[in-house]
């Protein structure tokens, strides 16, 4: 029988930063460089863990929750949990004041998930088996996948670029001016033709009227989804009414945490859900939100835009939990994700290999990484 039990005995964080050669455009910033937020937690057998905490955007976010990470793991280490969601559980109930006091319920949440994530790896590498094994006993080999990440600048460029390395999913970032935006998709669907999937996501940068302007001018390219094209906290009144302008079906979820995410699942408004693996939840949360999202007849297409653990984590629980879904795949070069993946997940006819090894799949090439870590620490028991 496999126990899910574990006492940790130590924690370690890992600040990267690595400079990008092309700077990465989206309606709310630009990305110059790609920062990632590594865990390694060890058991008191000496079993490893490999977790990723959200910190994309900005990247002078990524120390603070590096350090975060420590000091909050000093509430984990040496203590014994039952399995990685009793800790996840556990640890979130305690933080609750800490929350309040602090109104860090971003990095706080981001750094249990990336926790939970590191000990579902933990448990899975002890038990010899892939993770999604340890979630589901679907027998999978492939999942889908889509380029992201596709600039506004002569995005049918890029995109027939990735399509030729055997891609067949794409989203572009829209969110720069209606005429500029429903320019490119037009240039995008001519270029990859009729049969590619295309979406595109706005990053909350609409409000209603334009948002409906906007789904009206795109109908006629057969977008799989429009993505964030309201601010998540805007009136469930305007987002019913774009749901019945639209008849490209909607999607969001990245910017969504606990409770927020049993109001999507029940209403008609989102056919897309995508919670972010390291942003809340780690795999406990998310395989919940997944599972439930399959049911309700929902696509379940996890966000992801950071290095290679949280892609992998990703990939692990789209694979276990099945459905319409596409891993989201950033195709620009990365050296915290190809660190992590190596050549683990070549792309082909649209989709990659679900990793066969313990755990994740893959662990990080610290020695790759070391010219580029701008902070350490470490806690054990």
């Amino acid at each position: 029988m496999t126990t899910l039990s574990f006492t940790l005995a130590s924690i370690e964080a890992f600040c990267i930063r690595v400079p990008v050669k092309t700077p990465i455009k989206v309606a709310f910033g630009t990305f110059r460089d790609r920062p990632m937020v590594l865990l390694r937690v060890v058991d008191t057998e000496g079993v490893e863990g490999w977790g990723e905490v959200w910190a994309n955007w900005p990247a002078s976010g990524a120390e603070h929750r590096a350090r975060l990470a420590i000091d909050l793991g000093e509430r984990v280490v040496g203590r014994r949990f039952e399995s990685p969601e009793a800790m996840f559980l556990q640890l979130s109930r305690e933080l609750e004041v800490l929350v309040l006091q602090t109104l860090e319920v971003g990095p706080i949440a981001q750094v249990i998930a990336g926790l939970d994530i590191a000990c579902w790896d933990l448990v899975a590498r002890r038990a010899g088996k892939p993770l999604h094994r340890m979630l589901s006993d679907r027998e999978v080999s492939r999942v889908p996948v889509y380029v992201t990440g596709i600039n506004p600048d002569q995005p049918e460029v890029f995109a027939a670029a990735r399509q030729a390395e055997g891609f067949q999913a794409f989203k572009l970032k829209t969110g720069f001016g209606h005429d500029k935006d429903v320019r490119n998709l037009q240039a995008m669907r001519e270029v990859l033709g009729p049969d590619a999937v295309l979406t595109c996501d706005s990053n909350q940068n609409l409000d209603l009227p334009s948002a409906v302007a906007f789904a009206q001018a795109i109908a006629p390219l057969n977008l799989s989804w429009f993505e964030e094209p309201l601010r998540v906290d805007a009136p469930e009144a305007d987002w019913q009414a774009l749901a019945r302008a639209s008849s490209t079906p909607l999607a969001g979820g990245e910017n969504f945490h606990g409770l927020q995410f049993d109001q999507a699942l029940v209403s008609p408004v989102l056919q897309v859900i995508q919670p972010d693996i390291t942003k809340w939840g780690g795999i406990s949360g998310n395989a919940s939100v997944a599972r439930r999202a399959v049911a309700a007849g929902k696509r379940y297409c996890p966000h992801y835009f950071g290095g290679g653990v949280s892609l992998l984590a990703s990939l692990q629980v789209l694979a276990a939990v099945g459905g319409e879904g596409l891993l989201e795949f950033d195709a620009h070069p990365n050296l915290g994700r190809e660190a992590v993946v190596g050549d683990l997940l070549p792309v082909s006819d649209g989709s990659v290999p679900v990793p066969t090894g313990p755990g994740l799949g893959a662990v990080p090439d610290l020695v790759r990484l070391a010219g580029h870590q701008t902070w350490t620490g470490r806690i054990q028991a």
